[in-house]
């Protein structure tokens, strides 16, 4: 079955950085375009970036835009994002998940930015 296993998240303070990693098993990692999306405290989830299967193509929430990035290894299954002068509105928990995928699929992390 579909399992996706997210890593990275933690503390930090506004203008930091962390790097996000979803490990993926259980479908053909490389022919799937993969997305993050997160839910902040109190809202619905939001979609914040994507990718599609070979990762030449990449799309970002306005949000988020110029600030996060997103890649992937398709030798390794493993998804990655990318978050640099992170805001205390990025506070969530992140999923990944197939872009197809209606529901996120993971555990998610929770990244948390404050001072």
């Amino acid at each position: 079955q579909v399992q996706l296993v997210e890593s990275g998240g933690g503390l930090v303070q506004p203008g930091g950085s962390l790097r996000l990693a979803c490990a993926a098993s259980g479908f053909t990692f490389t022919l799937h375009a993969m997305s993050w999306v997160r839910r902040a405290p109190g809202k619905g989830l939001e979609w914040v970036a994507e990718t599609n299967s070979s990762g030449g193509s990449m799309s970002y929430a306005n949000s988020v835009k110029g600030r996060f990035t997103i890649s992937r290894d398709n030798a390794k299954n493993t998804l990655y994002l990318q978050m640099n002068r992170l805001k205390p509105e990025d506070t969530a928990v992140y999923y990944c998940k197939r872009a197809t995928a209606t529901i996120a699929e993971g555990q998610g992390t929770q990244v948390t930015v404050s001072s």
